[in-house]
């Protein structure tokens, strides 16, 4: 794993450009995401599970060992296909797995070229890439010789794979992705956060399961965040990804693009206002106006659904209890953040949240030695940390008498 991260940071020059150009994400990104997969295979190439001795006063020495569950098959989307497929196959592989890789069909040249940098610095037939539309990810999930399902994606697609997995009881990890929210206190300095937020919502397009998808504010700064935003959108750089310059890139595919228009026409039709964009922008490519939305319905699809895509609605609220309510209110459960100067206040209304990770003042930012699970329909099982390389683990327990 440590020579497959050298490799990895050595192919960087080849890597980068290619999922730029796949995938759209400005440059700058595709570095950072070359460079995060090469962390965590580091990382987890310095876990071990080791044994551990169970103490419970009986005249007998228990011994909890770990062996490799089985072959893996991991199910990799499009909107970071190198560091997703990392997160899956690297704890996988430091168990002692073997791994079939399947990307998405929207981004599967980069994630091919990732998988054989990787699979050159390990024993032959260790990793093995497949590309291919559905059937096939149904397939994988089904075989009866993987033993464990692990699966980034949306919760119809999770629930149909979990299905899948079920008929031979295999192990599953799903991250279902998220409809995060944002919540600001009366305290927040608005000018001190703006540029946190707008990109905490609007980085890769807004193409981030744990992206900020929907702000509450109280209503007395509710014109102000919204027009914070809506400066920053209209300022914002939208362009090729291989273009000096952009910061936002286009939505990755007609599906996608679809959905957004889908969601922010509706929005618009029921009577939301875009303070900032609201359209595709013209000419060539998946390109469509970073928007800030305000005057939303709260039942808006924009509101309660994942959208995935350049567009935030801002709304306000009356109280902080109706904040929460409102942030709790949906079927997902992944993340979530709160914003104010008094961080003990910020933290008790975090402390409210139905979600897997809480920010202060800032928003998606992991470490590798966390663990990552959302609640409710944002996934089930904990990928990250040791968590993800137990996840990869069967433990095996020895019991011997103790020596007189």
């Amino acid at each position: 794993l440590r020579a497959a991260a050298d490799a990895v940071e050595a192919a960087g020059g080849d890597l980068a450009p290619l999922l730029t150009r796949e995938q759209g994400k400005p440059l700058a990104e595709s570095h950072a995401e070359v460079a995060r997969t090469a962390a965590r295979l580091r990382y987890f190439a310095e876990l071990d599970p080791g044994s551990q001795p169970i103490a419970d006063g009986r005249p007998v020495r228990g011994e909890i060992r770990w062996r490799p569950i089985g072959p893996v098959a991991a199910i990799v989307p499009w909107n970071f296909p190198l560091q997703l497929a990392s997160a899956k196959f690297a704890p996988a592989l430091a168990a002692g797995n073997t791994v079939v890789l399947k990307p998405s069909p929207h981004t599967p040249l980069a994630t091919r070229l990732l998988g054989s940098v990787v699979a050159a610095a390990l024993p032959e037939d260790v990793l093995t890439v497949v590309t291919g539309r559905e059937p096939l990810g149904a397939r994988l999930a089904a075989h009866p010789g993987i033993r464990h399902v692990t699966f980034t994606g949306s919760v119809p697609t999770g629930r149909a794979v979990a299905e899948r997995a079920a008929a031979s009881l295999a192990r599953i990890t799903l991250e279902l992705g998220g409809n995060d929210a944002a919540i600001l206190l009366d305290d927040v300095d608005v000018d001190a956060v703006a540029d946190r937020l707008f990109w905490a919502a609007f980085r890769n397009c807004g193409q981030v399961c744990m992206a900020v998808k929907r702000v509450y504010v109280p209503a007395r700064l509710h014109p102000a965040v919204v027009e914070a935003l809506a400066e920053r959108a209209r300022s914002a750089v939208v362009g090729p990804g291989l273009e000096p310059g952009t910061r936002i890139g286009p939505v990755n595919n007609a599906e996608q693009l679809a959905r957004v228009r889908r969601y922010t026409d509706r929005a618009l039709a029921d009577g939301a206002r875009a303070a900032a964009g609201g359209h595709r922008l013209d000419g060539p490519g998946y390109f469509f106006a970073p928007t800030i939305l305000t005057d939303v319905p709260a039942d808006s699809p924009v509101v309660t659904e994942e959208q995935f895509g350049p567009v935030l609605p801002v709304l306000p609220y009356g109280s902080v209890d109706e904040a929460v309510e409102a942030a709790n209110g949906t079927g997902f459960g992944l993340g979530g953040s709160v914003w104010g100067t008094d961080l003990d206040r910020a933290e008790a209304v975090a402390d409210r949240l139905e979600c897997g990770t809480a920010w202060l003042n800032h928003h998606a930012e992991l470490s590798l030695a966390q663990p990552f699970a959302g609640v409710k329909d944002s996934g089930v099982g904990v990928a990250g940390g040791p968590w993800g390389l137990y996840g990869n683990l069967q433990p095996f327990v020895v019991h011997r008498p103790r020596e007189a």
